[in-house]
């Protein structure tokens, strides 16, 4: 026993000096530079999916293990770990920084419920639709962290307005006054006494059914806005930068072809989970959902109060959020029309040097603005003149850095590393000769495969973590069987996301969880329903409408030349 508590409270540190130990006959027998690269690939993906080390730990091990190895120089190396990526995050976080600072998403997600109604299940998917927009700009951990209190206020006002209504039926089924019970002889103290019991338990369920399933909406809701935007979760921007990086000749991806691939996915997946979760925790009432000109109940009357007293609070819009609210749009729309694809973009007004600009220039410009724009309007006494103030941007360098995600952008960092390490040590080329075999299953079969593959191993390891292990394999299998590797690289970028099923296998459903209204088997028993939806619908839109907007069925000429075949002893 005294072991196997050793055991277990080492197990990391075991984890960490075993597993280096127990890979190393692969470099020492197999002395190729394939099998070294693919020991160092080895290493860091165990530790990636067991989080022995924190990610971006992991993430620094390329570092020193390929110049070990003799595979890349230590400035080669170094020089993977910061590219055009970055400076997309850093633009986009100045934005979401100055959202978070003066509470426009407050006002943005209160203002959206108000629009959608009271309604139990109008309310669930106003929440839904509020914080997916929220994720579509902001991480996803950052939009359910924002959501969430909002709707614990407003199910815990529920609840209180439905106990009232309980308490008062009880005591008028007791013997109090009620001339609407009075007119309705069939309501006798017996009969009441005989079903309260029954009556109590289902109102207990249904009080429980409305915290888990405004819990999941968020939770859910937050990961599926995300995937609409190439900023909004960190697998479409490390898909992003590896596809432009392995393929430059292609240059197809960017914000406004992302867009339109993925909002009807997300839109579509929305829908059915808001169904879904109706139907699985408060019955879908598809009747009472549509009525139309009945007076509202007591749970909707407390949830339209507290949802109003939120947004009086927040007072008028004020200056700082309508400066964030001017950006932000010029941001989106410098995106949708740098290059849309079907008119010519702006762009295309520097013409020598068109290639030159990306979507990181366009964020890199919003975002330096943020620390210029002042963040309130010169004060003016009683005759009219300017009085001197201290002069405070938008945002600060330190509000910044608190919200900046370093551990991800030294993940994305590592992981372009090791797709350059896979390159120059021809271990891409080894791996698609070994993965010819499967261009004999039928395409839909193969991207089925990759897509269950990547949705169960998100669900024990990180998204970002998944996503950087499977591209490099991807991406050569896609050549080996001669396919537009955006068949196979799109639905599995989008699966990886589909981290619905446990606590640990997303920050936004351990936000959720703990609120302490869900278990386990809650999240299990939601989040397989969705985890299946997801993978139908990503399914559906790689086999419609995606292939005309890349042409997919068409074998592009910007893809390189591998030989199929390899001489290496791997």
């Amino acid at each position: 026993m005294k072991i196997l508590r050793y055991l277990l409270v080492y197990r990391r540190f075991l984890l960490i000096v075993l597993t280096p130990l127990l890979l190393l006959p692969l470099p020492l027998v197999i002395k190729t530079k394939e099998a070294e690269c693919a020991y160092t690939l080895f290493v860091i993906a165990i530790f990636w999916l067991t989080e022995a080390l924190p990610l971006a730990v992991s993430a620094l091990l390329p570092a020193f293990m390929f110049p070990l190895f003799g595979i890349m120089g230590s400035k080669q190396v170094a020089s993977a770990y910061f590219k055009d990526f970055h400076l997309l995050l850093i633009g986009v976080i100045c934005l979401a920084t100055s959202i978070e600072k003066w509470n426009l998403h407050k006002r943005v997600a209160l203002k959206m419920v108000m629009l959608v109604g009271v309604n139990p299940a109008w309310l669930m998917l106003g929440f839904m639709v509020s914080c997916a927009f929220l994720s579509m700009w902001l991480s996803n951990t950052s939009a359910a962290a924002m959501v969430m209190p909002i709707v614990e206020a407003v199910a815990q006002q529920i609840i209180r307005a439905e106990a009232e209504a309980d308490e008062l039926e009880m005591s008028c089924s007791n013997g109090s006054t009620n001339p609407a019970l009075e007119l309705d002889g069939r309501h006798t103290y017996n009969n009441n006494v005989g079903s309260t019991v029954s009556e109590r338990k289902s109102r207990k369920d249904k009080y429980s059914g409305i915290f888990k399933v405004m819990c999941l909406c968020v939770a859910y809701s937050a990961t599926i806005g995300g995937l609409t935007t190439i900023t909004g979760t960190s697998t479409n921007l490390i898909f992003t930068e590896h596809f432009n990086s392995r393929y430059p000749g292609c240059q197809c991806i960017n914000f406004g072809s992302w867009f339109i691939l993925s909002i009807p996915i997300a839109v579509i997946i929305l829908l059915l989970s808001w169904v879904w979760l109706q139907w699985l925790f408060l019955g879908f009432d598809f009747k009472n959902m549509f009525r139309c000109g009945k007076k509202k109940t007591s749970r909707e009357e407390a949830s339209s109060k507290v949802i109003q007293e939120e947004y009086k609070k927040l007072g008028p819009i004020s200056y700082p959020e309508t400066v964030t609210l001017v950006l932000f749009i010029l941001m989106t729309l410098l995106w949708f029309t740098r290059d849309p694809g079907f008119i010519p973009g702006w762009s295309s007004l520097f013409p020598k040097y068109k290639s030159y600009i990306t979507d990181s220039t366009a964020a890199l410009v919003i975002g330096l603005l943020f620390f210029i724009i002042p963040a309130k309007t010169l004060p003016r006494t009683s005759n009219g003149e300017n009085t001197v103030f201290d002069y405070t941007p938008l945002i600060t360098w330190k509000e910044f850095q608190s919200c900046m995600p370093w551990e991800i952008a030294i993940l994305v960092g590592g992981g372009f590393a090791l797709a350059d390490g896979c390159e120059v040590s021809k271990l891409s080329e080894w791996v698609a000769s070994k993965l010819t075999p499967l261009g004999s299953l039928p395409l839909w079969l193969v991207i089925l495969i990759s897509c269950l593959i990547v949705t169960s191993v998100t669900e024990v390891a990180s998204n970002p973590a998944t996503i950087t292990i499977f591209l490099p394999i991807l991406s050569p299998l896609a050549e080996a069987i001669h396919v537009n590797p955006l068949f196979i690289l799109i639905p599995a970028t989008l699966c990886t996301s589909f981290a619905f099923l446990l606590p640990v296998a997303n920050p936004a459903n351990a936000i959720v969880f703990s609120y302490g209204h869900l278990t386990i088997m809650d999240m299990v028993k939601a989040g397989l329903g969705i985890n299946i939806i997801g993978v139908a619908v990503v399914m559906l839109a790689i086999m419609t409408w995606i292939v005309p907007i890349f042409d997919l069925y068409t074998y592009p000429s910007w893809v390189p030349n591998i030989p199929t075949t390899n001489g290496t002893g791997l």
